[in-house]
């Protein structure tokens, strides 16, 4: 008589291991860098002393830099003006020759991503710029330094960026459809777009819900908002985009939705660039009655200055990208 089979083993599965990542991050990033290792006690913050000589140019000390050799290194920095970048760049080209594992840079606002195209010439397209002076970042001991971005202007400056780089496009939107998810009326939710631009760039990520498709069109000398598609009739409109600078696009949408029946409207942008102050037109307080404000204004984290012009300022509510971006530094 045959032996009966031995029973088989259980197979466990494996778990994949974290990297544990050492984060560098600017000063205008400081609170972001916090909530990011908050987020995952895989990352360990780390610190530059950022100063400067008298003549004004950086004096810069990358602290513990014997400590993170053989180890994966990030830097999480801010572009918000010309005159911090240089600062930045310098140390971003510092870590990677540290003998590191390997390099992360974490940029989550491309600033000059709307500055793509040349148009007549003569025109100097930026974010060309831009993206070939990150794609000389040297490489670390691991290869190529990965830079992660979310939500560039235009997905085709992916082709900007040298092989020298890898350029790792993220988005906000998830952010968004959880906190859509939350609300009371998120049954009665309709996305709009400012122009074909926006609805090109997020309709795939959004295609469980009604859409409405604003457009500019041209009335004289002046460029009127106008409903393209769609309906907004009753329904709790969020108007979505990747970035606001003045915020007019934005003001002419809202007030076109709610004179089409739109019950309350809402926007998101990834990027509250904002100069100027510009976010005081969206204030609860600073509107001229109930049919002129937004009912939420949600923005992310990745323009630190903005968040702090704006904080607990009805209608904004923050989302952070902490938690995607720790997500990201494990790619």
């Amino acid at each position: 008589m045959e032996a009966a089979a031995a029973p088989a083993a259980a197979v466990t599965p494996r778990h994949k291991v974290k990297k544990q990542i050492n984060l560098f991050y600017c000063a205008e990033c400081e609170e972001l860098a916090l909530k990011v290792a908050a987020t995952s006690d895989a990352i360990q913050l780390q610190s530059i002393t950022w100063r400067t000589f008298p003549d004004g140019f950086p004096n810069l000390f990358i602290n513990n830099a014997h400590d993170i050799r053989g180890q994966h290194v990030a830097f999480l920095a801010s572009f918000s003006s010309p005159g911090v970048i240089f600062e930045q760049i310098s140390a971003i080209f510092a870590l990677p020759k540290l003998f590191i594992a390997s390099f992360t840079l974490v940029l989550p606002f491309f600033p000059t991503g709307s500055f793509e195209r040349v148009e007549e010439e003569g025109d100097v397209a930026t974010a060309f710029t831009l993206a070939r002076v990150l794609s000389m970042i040297p490489k670390s001991r691991g290869g190529p330094t990965s830079v992660v971005i979310y939500d560039i202007h235009a997905l085709q400056e992916r082709f900007y960026f040298g092989d020298d780089v890898l350029p790792c496009f993220e988005t906000g939107i998830p952010l968004l459809l959880q906190r859509l998810s939350q609300l009371p009326d998120a049954d009665n939710i309709t996305i709009a777009f400012p122009d074909d631009g926006a609805w090109k760039r997020f309709h795939k990520s959004l295609v469980n819900f009604p859409m409405v498709v604003c457009a500019k069109v041209r009335e004289g000398d002046k460029r009127i908002v106008r409903i393209k598609e769609g309906n907004p009739q009753g329904r709790h409109v969020v108007i979505v985009d990747d970035l606001v600078q003045s915020g007019g696009t934005l003001r002419e949408c809202q007030k076109v939705l709610a004179a089409h029946g739109a019950a309350k409207v809402s926007a998101y942008v990834t990027h509250a660039v904002f100069p100027n102050q510009s976010h005081e037109r969206f204030m609860t307080a600073n509107s001229a009655g109930p049919g002129d404000q937004f009912a939420y204004f949600w923005i992310t984290d990745s323009c630190p200055q903005t968040v702090k012009a704006i904080s607990q300022h009805p209608p904004f509510e923050v989302l952070s990208l902490a938690s995607s971006i720790a997500d990201a530094l494990q790619i």
